[in-house]
């Protein structure tokens, strides 16, 4: 199997110049993954890049990403495969037609109903079969249900599918694959076991404002600065739910496109709606904000 990353090192350069502005440990974690053809199991808060790391892995490495987007009821026919019933119901009707016109004996049975003509490639069938490198995006894996997830392991461990009338497709290649997680569930230990584990948790100050820097153009660095200060203090609350990378971008968006050179009170609590998404939330933060106990102002 053909390395995509050289060095830890590579994997961080690789991943900044596609703006993924990864740590040591994450990059370390990628590194051993793609060395050992093991999948990654990336957990931690939403909105903290998990699934931002794979796309992010497959631009800088120029893979293929297919991404199998997980919830309540994916079945193997909508991650492995399935036949095409309407496609296999019209050859059968025309083989018919065939047979009424004498062109075909009755007693012909059709053979190639479930050929490679009719079956239909989901995204776990999709990545083992590709000739291309591929980066496998198993997105929010706590979301289905345990049989679901004894298929994913069994293809998982093997890289391999059994068809049962086309016999046992090989992968031509080890996809990386990273599957991500919000822990609403607890997944099974085999499927831990099988992975490389993973944390994405909130960033730290100084990574989140190298974040905005990098993501938001034209904002200036005191702005940026300030940003994270807020965003740091406003996570420190009980908040029902805290918000994340991507709204601190949205937020630093907005007060760019707002003309605003330095946050003021009045300001940040006006603009609070587009970095929480809960009343109470948003009445918590501006409370702290304007009891002046918060460490938001660059000291």
């Amino acid at each position: 199997m053909s390395s995509r990353f050289d060095s830890v090192p590579a994997v961080r350069d690789g991943l900044q110049k596609v703006d993924y502005l990864a740590d040591e440990g994450i990059a370390g974690v990628v590194y051993l993954a793609d060395r050992l053809g093991k999948p990654v199991l990336v957990e931690g808060p939403a909105g903290t890049g998990k699934t931002q790391l794979a796309k992010s892995v497959a631009e800088s490495t120029g893979a293929r990403l297919i991404r199998l987007q997980c919830y309540e009821g994916l079945d193997e026919a909508k991650a492995l495969y399935e036949w095409n019933y309407k496609k296999q119901l019209l050859r059968i009707q025309a083989e018919r037609v065939e047979r009424d016109a004498g062109a075909k004996n009755w007693d012909e049975v059709s053979d190639d109903i479930f050929s490679e003509d009719f079956l239909l490639s989901r995204p776990l069938l999709e990545a083992i079969r590709a000739e291309e490198p591929v980066v496998l995006l198993i997105d929010e894996v706590d979301r289905v249900e345990i049989e679901t997830e004894a298929l994913l392991l069994e293809i998982l461990s093997d890289f391999q599918v059994s068809i049962p009338e086309l016999g046992t497709v090989t992968a031509n290649q080890i996809p990386l694959v990273f599957l991500t997680s919000n822990n609403t569930r607890e997944l099974s230990e085999a499927l831990k076991r099988r992975c490389l584990f993973l944390h994405i948790d909130y960033p730290s100050m100084e990574r989140e404002r190298e974040i905005v820097l990098t993501k938001v153009p034209d904002i200036a660095e005191s702005l940026a600065d300030q940003v994270a200060r807020i965003v740091r203090t406003i996570r420190q609350i009980e908040l029902k739910k805290a918000p994340s990378v991507s709204e601190t971008l949205d937020w630093a968006r907005t007060l760019v496109l707002l003309g605003v050179a330095q946050i003021s009170e009045a300001e940040a609590v006006d603009t609070l709606h587009v970095l929480l998404k809960y009343q109470t939330d948003i009445q918590k933060a501006a409370k702290e904000l304007a009891s002046g106990g918060s460490q938001w102002k660059k000291s």
